[in-house]
């Protein structure tokens, strides 16, 4: 809890010194609704994310948005899993809502995506199956993330996932409403927030009633874009590419490039199928298959390394000789000595 002597303090530039007990170190990360702060947490001694809304939103926005933030506290807070960050409080004081949540040193995919990395078809299984796991966690409790996208997903260190941002999820306590637009979230039409529905299913897409299905398959689309480089569907605008999502399948993975494994290309494509019935029916599947993926593909390199290293040539003979040679000498040396002192007794 906040002390209730604690008070938000905020510059004319909306640069706060305080948000509730966190002292406010720097900013590290600014979108068109929220900042992030790096803070220090005075009563734990430790560093936190804080996210808090930008002064200049209409009471309409600012409303909405704080739902968010309310909805975000509750969904990820019901959650306790390794690839799920940490929710630590949410308070608003003084008309300033915020979130105090992990400190994480790392890096978006989104970002890494934007700078060209390229992600190895090993590391693709090893972040996916620990993101269908974190989903099944969530899915188990009545969460559903709704907005699984590359710019949610966090590395930290040796590839680490974290799932970020539940602002939108569907939750048994949630307080946003549905919509005029069904299952679409607010935010798509609202400021853009969600930018082009690249990770969105097809019902999802058009506005229908989701499941955690819905989480699968915007799963095997960010699973889609970090074998590939490319996202599932492009464009020119969000109605034709909401129009490819609801109508065409894409180009499976392996088909654009041979260095994918058949057999990951068709784990994503299970994952994508248009109609919900076909793809994997719950996270923890999708989760084993990835699995078991990754545990015949790390066997089989296991194995071509014991080959590579049963074919090396034996040691050669001038490594070998020193083994053999001067233990001989000694021996013949020893002879010698027998023989010239039994001769020269004689």
């Amino acid at each position: 809890m906040t002390s209730p002597t604690a008070r938000s303090s905020f510059s004319g530039h909306e640069t706060p010194t305080r948000l509730g007990r966190f002292v406010v170190q720097e900013e590290i990360g600014r979108g068109s609704s929220g900042i992030v702060y790096l803070a220090h947490d005075p009563v734990i001694d430790r560093l936190v994310a804080v996210k808090t809304l930008r002064s200049r939103l209409t009471p309409l926005e600012r409303t909405q948005y704080e739902q968010q933030f309310i909805n975000e506290a509750r969904a990820a807070g019901q959650l306790s899993h390794a690839n799920i960050v940490v929710i630590y409080e949410f308070s608003n004081e003084g008309g300033h809502a915020f979130i105090a949540m992990e400190y994480l040193r790392g890096c978006e995919v989104s970002k890494m995506l934007e700078d060209g990395y390229r992600f190895s078809s090993d590391d693709v299984s090893s972040i996916s199956w620990k993101l269908a796991d974190a989903l099944d966690h969530a899915h188990r409790r009545g969460v559903i993330h709704r907005d699984i996208k590359p710019s949610n997903i966090f590395l930290i260190d040796d590839h680490q996932p974290k799932i970020m941002d539940f602002g939108i999820a569907r939750i048994p306590n949630r307080l946003i409403e549905r919509t005029r637009h069904g299952d679409m979230p607010a935010t798509l039409f609202h400021d853009n927030l969600l930018g082009t529905p690249n990770y969105m299913s097809p019902e999802q897409a058009s506005g229908q009633a989701v499941d955690p299905r819905t989480d699968i398959y915007s799963l095997g689309a960010v699973m889609y874009e970090m074998l590939t480089g490319h996202k599932p569907f492009h464009a020119s605008d969000t109605e034709k590419l909401l129009q490819q999502i609801t109508t065409r399948s894409a180009l499976a993975p392996h088909k654009l490039s041979s260095a994918i494994p058949l057999a990951l290309s068709k784990i994503v494509i299970k994952a994508m199928h248009k109609n919900p019935e076909k793809r994997y029916q719950t996270a923890a599947d999708m989760a084993l298959d990835i699995k078991r993926h990754l545990t015949r593909t790390r066997r089989d390199q296991r194995r071509a390394l014991d080959a590579d290293r049963s074919t090396l040539p034996a040691n050669s003979d001038d490594v070998e000789e020193p083994r053999i040679f001067w233990p001989l000498i000694g021996v013949m040396m020893a002879i010698a000595i027998v023989v010239y002192t039994y001769m020269y007794k004689t």
